[in-house]
């Protein structure tokens, strides 16, 4: 699930429009998302330039830290919501979709 939500940022230092996408990750991997996982992520996310966040309960996390990721402690499942920010945003949120489905490059 992919939603586009396209704002003003004031930040933007050109004035132009900044880009924001919202997407469902469900966590697939039989043990959850610990530090095998969470690593794959950050490798994932760190290609972007977008601000990229994690949402889980009332948790928000920087999905390019890998410290961030472990305090969401998510277990097979689990539906954490993602918000990218930026020029790339629809393709970060696209990507950890994909990797998730692909459970992180991880079999056990």
């Amino acid at each position: 699930m992919l939603q586009c939500d396209q704002r003003f940022s004031k930040d933007n230092k050109n004035n132009s429009d900044a880009l924001k996408f919202e997407g469902i990750l469900v966590i697939q991997n039989d043990k959850g998302l610990h530090t095998r996982p969470s690593t794959e992520l950050v490798k994932c996310t760190c290609k972007f330039t977008s601000q990229i966040n994690l949402i889980l309960d009332d948790t928000v996390v920087n999905a390019k830290s890998i410290l961030g990721i472990l305090m969401l402690a998510a277990c097979k499942g689990t539906k954490i919501k993602i918000e990218a920010q930026g020029e790339d945003a629809k393709e970060a949120v696209e990507a950890i979709q994909k990797l998730a489905q692909q459970k992180f490059h991880i079999s056990y």
